[in-house]
């Protein structure tokens, strides 16, 4: 620890730790649109408090970390802690690029996601509970206990030096990157990466199977699905999706509105037999 620590100030040190304990709250309260958004913003407070003293800076920055979050909750730490190294650049620097911190931050989300539910939820929890289950069938009353550590003991310890390490590495590399001139080639692949992460979860999330079909002489001649199919495999939740961000950005319509007119839609197209 003493390591991974050392070039950390002990001002720095103490609203880390603030953040590590707030994030025991990342998804108290989850949204769908923004997902664990506001934990995460809760939990970077300590960091935008230390940082910023101007009052818009400090809005600019709480809107910042407002964005949609979703990630495996042991690993959430780490980008915390690169997003507080990055906050902390920008409240230094008036060329910082405030772009870069959401791009690099929605970047890593989706890898670290995919390791981290590998990792806790494939393999740490299967052997955590193999273990109690054991114990569990020769009558011990300690095995639910030693799930809980098991599995638990790892994850904490993971999340609370993920803050220090995400940090330092932050601190570390983020300034070399900007005299290298590279961050506007980062945040440009970072976007990328981004948008290719909101397009898979278009894909997953976001589905329409067509129902109508027309027939004949008791033979189907057209298959509503197929047709769609055949213009271009996944057009309609495309298409919904890209409707609800341009009312969402452009028009400035409620989440809650969206939400209420895509249940609607959903239970008339269903009524209709369409979908």
């Amino acid at each position: 620890m003493s390591k991974l620590t050392k070039a950390i100030s002990k001002e720095e040190k103490n609203f880390l730790r603030r953040i590590f304990w707030r994030s025991q709250t990342l998804y108290a309260a989850v949204s769908p649109a923004k997902q664990g958004a506001s934990g995460f913003c809760y939990s970077m407070m300590p960091c935008i408090n230390h940082f910023y003293k101007d009052q818009e800076q400090k809005n600019q920055a709480l809107t910042r970390s407002m964005s949609y979050f979703n990630t495996t909750i042991p690993l959430s730490t780490f980008l915390m802690g690169l997003v507080a190294s990055m906050e902390k650049e920008n409240s230094e620097k008036s060329e910082f690029d405030t772009n870069s911190i959401n791009a690099v931050k929605s970047s890593l989300m989706g890898p670290l996601a995919g390791i981290g539910d590998s990792i806790f939820w494939g393999v740490l929890r299967v052997i955590a509970a193999g273990i109690a289950v054991s114990m569990g069938q020769s009558g011990n009353i300690l095995a639910p206990i030693v799930f809980l550590i098991l599995f638990n003991v790892p994850s904490i310890l993971i999340r609370y030096y993920g803050t220090f390490l995400g940090y330092q590495l932050g601190s570390q590399y983020i300034q070399k990157i900007y005299s290298s001139g590279l961050m506007n080639i980062l945040t440009k692949a970072a976007s990328i990466v981004g948008l290719i992460m909101v397009g898979g979860m278009t894909a997953q999330m976001v589905s329409f199977t067509a129902k109508w079909s027309m027939s004949m002489k008791g033979e189907t001649i057209m298959n509503l699905q197929d047709m769609l199919d055949q213009i271009f495999v996944g057009i309609i939740p495309l298409g919904i999706t890209l409707l609800c961000y341009y009312l969402l950005k452009k028009k400035n319509v409620s989440i809650n509105v969206l939400l209420i007119g895509i249940i609607v839609l959903s239970i008339l197209l269903s009524a209709l037999g369409i979908a």
